[in-house]
């Protein structure tokens, strides 16, 4: 197969926190990722403070959308992922009546796409939520939270049920276990039991969400989305590929809830060895039988896992902790380079599953800096993704069904981890420093011609 079948949706995703910026316009509450200037991993600060926050105004995607959607239509996107900020609809998250202005952001966001012929894939709930339901209803932990998050997914449903065909719950849902503020807003001092609790709650929502979508846009898909935590065995022991079993288990009991429809015994069995009290009700067990229809996934980096203590010494990466892999190169940020775990990762996903795969997180951030005619010649985002897509391709012959592949970030955006925009992923160069200084004006870098032949050959120009 050289070629990539020419319904398979080529485009790129950003999430809302990270491009919008505007974050006290349209009637917008603040949300986690508000109060979170420095990122996941950063301290919570008090915004009456005026504490300074790259992602206040981002990359001025609110304004600017017209422009950037042209940019990404020039590369020939048929689809881009995008998030809608819950407090831009909600902004409180309690309230019984959504916000106009935030409905009506959207309605021509959205529009804006149809205009160029790019589908739009919308995350409900990506690394966001309103900050009154943290402080006021303990997050995720209160049963309430699922009965606001359905109001709010019932509200957009019904509103652009003419125009978004693509949606997924709630994004890397797995991560809630690295950084529990973000993923259920559960503060410092919680504990595990605190966050299976949580998650328990999302994904009972999740669920309720999936069955709402078909319900109310019945010719529409609607997905999951699990960070691809994909880890090996770091020697052949057999306490090492336990281990490893054990390890991956911890992200893909996110996609058994979400695709079986039930809770695997392994994670019961988990539940009673550590004393967790996850209260699962009769009628969660029948809610979680609303299954999506299709898995999506980011996938940045592999790593290892050992059962000897004295060999491991972790990297940080994507939010997770991995023994790094002798075999491997690593990125500016110590992110290790594996496109070959790609290709392992759809198999494993498909055998497990049976349902189709959708790539909505990839790419490689680095410093990119503008050579003296102003250009970025960013020729290891090109090997990287090049060797990626390859490995997709090889996926594909081997029996997978992929829908299609969404970069990360099609655009410079600001970094989820670190609220910073020096680790820059786009194709598109954004004049925008750490410090805010920056005009915001938009360069093509070379990777963005390479994209654009990529999408026009349907995978051909790709160099296996």
């Amino acid at each position: 197969m050289k070629q990539f079948p020419t319904d398979f949706l080529w485009g790129g995703a950003v999430a809302a926190n990270q491009v919008e910026g505007a974050w006290q316009e349209g009637g917008k509450g603040l949300s986690t990722s508000d109060v979170q200037p420095k990122g996941i991993f950063g301290d919570v600060s008090d915004r009456k403070g005026h504490t300074f926050s790259l992602k206040d105004t981002a990359i001025d995607f609110y304004h600017r959308y017209p422009e950037d959607i042209a940019l990404f239509s020039e590369m020939g996107f048929g689809i881009l992922r995008v998030s809608i900020a819950w407090t831009r609809i909600f902004p409180k998250g309690d309230e019984l009546t959504p916000c106009e202005a935030g409905l009506a952001y959207y309605d021509k966001l959205f529009d804006e796409l149809a205009k160029h012929g790019i589908k739009a894939m919308v995350t409900l709930s990506h690394y966001e939520m309103p900050w009154h339901l943290v402080t006021e209803y303990g997050g995720w932990s209160n049963r309430e939270v699922i009965t606001f998050f359905e109001r709010y997914a019932k509200v957009v449903f019904k509103r652009y049920a003419e125009k978004v065909k693509w949606w997924l719950t709630f994004n890397e849902i797995n991560m809630s276990l690295h950084g529990p503020l973000t993923g259920v807003g559960l503060q410092d001092g919680c504990s595990e039991s605190d966050v299976y609790k949580a998650i328990h709650h999302q994904l009972v929502a999740s669920a309720l969400v999936v069955r709402a979508c078909h319900l109310l846009i019945p010719d529409a898909k609607i997905g999951n989305m699990l960070l691809g935590g994909l880890v090996y065995p770091l020697t052949c022991q057999p306490n090492d590929v336990f281990e490893t079993l054990q390890e991956n288990r911890k992200w893909l009991f996110f996609g058994d809830v979400q695709c079986r429809g039930t809770y695997p015994g392994y994670m019961l069995r988990y539940f009673r060895d550590k004393g967790i009290d996850v209260v699962i009700t009769e009628e969660d067990k029948h809610i979680l039988k609303q299954t999506v229809d299709f898995i999506s996934f980011s996938y940045y980096m592999s790593g290892c896992v050992t059962a000897d203590k004295a060999l491991s010494k972790k990297i940080r990466g994507n939010i997770l902790n991995m023994v790094p892999n002798p075999h491997l190169q690593a990125s500016e940020w110590g992110w290790q380079i594996d496109p070959v775990g790609l290709r392992t990762l759809l198999n494993e996903l498909w055998d497990r599953y049976q349902k189709p795969l959708f790539i909505v997180e990839n790419g490689l951030g680095a410093k990119d800096q503008p050579d003296e005619q102003g250009q970025i010649q960013d020729d290891y985002r090109i090997s990287y993704m090049n060797d990626h897509l390859v490995q997709v391709r090889e996926a594909m012959e081997d029996g997978v069904d992929v829908l299609g592949y969404t970069s990360w970030g099609p655009i410079d955006l600001i970094s989820a981890s670190k609220g910073e925009i020096s680790k820059r992923y786009g194709f598109i160069y954004v004049d925008r420093q750490d410090d805010g200084s920056g005009t915001l004006a938009r360069t093509r870098k070379k990777s963005f011609y390479w994209y654009q032949e990529v999408i026009r050959t349907h995978g051909a120009s790709l160099k296996a």
